[in-house]
């Protein structure tokens, strides 16, 4: 089971995942979400970052513009907002080959899952529904409504994961896992954290 480790902002965070190894780590790349990395900082994170780990780049609702000013560090183009399956296209036609795309879906209903299963992505992020942000709220998702309505695709599960209950949701044979917040100390990550769960995902693997 894959596992990624979200909210890379400092070099102290590419540091402690170079020293524990999770399979992806992912940042934020849109605005004004405060976990946001400008072009500039995340490519000096990316030049640091141990090539065995993948790197995914969070948008919510981007411009192409956007995405090119990251794009060539980048192995996933994770998508958060409401983008459709023209602009998903068009961000294939005008990307590496090898780019993968991961849709993320704030999982309220069936519909929810069939409607993101639709689109032209690689892969889904099954996330916890809220009204009011597009992610990082650090609540579990529906994972009755998950394993009910499983996807076609390949699918991460998102929301609220940490040590303390990641066998309960492998339980749902996700390909992977997402974590943020649960691997945080006063919004910093926090390496004792990580280095517990990533020994937990890798002992259920």
């Amino acid at each position: 089971m894959m596992l990624k480790i979200c909210g890379i902002r400092r070099m102290e965070d590419v540091r402690c995942l170079n020293q524990y190894m999770p399979d992806f780590a992912g940042s934020i790349l849109s605005k004004p979400f405060w976990r946001y990395v400008p072009p500039e900082d995340f490519r000096t994170l990316a030049l640091a970052m141990d090539k065995k780990i993948r790197r995914v780049g969070v948008f919510v609702n981007p411009t192409m513009d956007e995405i090119h000013q990251y794009a060539a560090y980048l192995d996933v183009i994770q998508l958060h907002g409401e983008e459709t399956a023209d602009f998903i296209e068009e961000i294939r036609e005008n990307s590496n080959h090898d780019l993968q795309i991961w849709k993320a879906v704030r999982v309220r209903t069936p519909e929810d899952i069939r409607a993101a299963d639709a689109l032209p992505v690689d892969k889904l992020v099954l996330d916890s529904f809220s009204e009011v942000q597009h992610g990082g709220v650090g609540k579990v998702a529906d994972w009755e409504l998950i394993a009910r309505n499983r996807p076609q695709k390949p699918f991460l599960l998102a929301g609220g994961i940490s040590a303390d209950n990641a066998a309960e949701a492998a339980m749902l044979h996700p390909w992977g896992l997402d974590v943020s917040s649960s691997v945080e100390t006063d919004r910093c990550k926090d390496a004792d954290k990580i280095r517990t769960l990533v020994a937990r995902v890798r002992a259920l693997s």
